[in-house]
């Protein structure tokens, strides 16, 4: 929870990449819930595709440091167009210290585990970040497309 109170207090608007309802969720235990939900063909909620969420725990002082989610499909328009298999996120205070780029590193071993030979990453079209940890890990720009008005770049993967 303090993950989510300091994405909330860096700013109110920003996207929690691969947190999933965080933003929404009073506690852990109600996160853990929808996690696990998602993580079930028998449990996962029509209209949503079964995915993996993993943390990122800094071992040195067991802080949680980033959340990524791999989705094991795109079975509706949003996610093949906008969201893509991956989307993660790094706590504001643990950025530019290589969290993110590892991260997307170790979860694209997962893909390759599950049969994805590429997987699809977008970004904010100005998120500079985001997009570095993409094409740090292969990531090939593919176009633009737009997501509520916002412009939003595409990126394959090969695994």
């Amino acid at each position: 929870m303090q993950y989510r109170r300091e994405f909330l207090e860096y700013d109110p608007t920003e996207c929690m990449g691969g947190c999933g309802n965080l933003r929404k969720c009073d506690n852990v235990d109600e996160w853990l819930k929808t996690i696990k939900l998602l993580s079930d063909p028998e449990t996962c909620p029509k209209g949503y595709v079964i995915s993996d969420t993993y943390l990122a725990v800094r071992i040195t002082d067991n802080r949680l440091v980033g959340v990524i989610d791999l989705r094991h499909s795109l079975n509706n328009s949003s996610l093949s167009e906008w969201a893509g298999h991956i989307g993660y996120s790094v706590r504001p205070n643990d950025r530019r210290r290589g969290h993110a780029k590892e991260m997307l590193r170790l979860v694209l071993l997962n893909c390759k585990e599950l049969g994805l030979n590429r997987v699809l990453l977008c970004c904010d079209h100005d998120n500079i970040a985001s997009e570095r940890t993409i094409l740090a890990n292969g990531g090939v720009f593919e176009r633009i497309t737009e997501a509520n008005g916002r412009p939003v770049k595409r990126f394959w993967i090969e695994t």
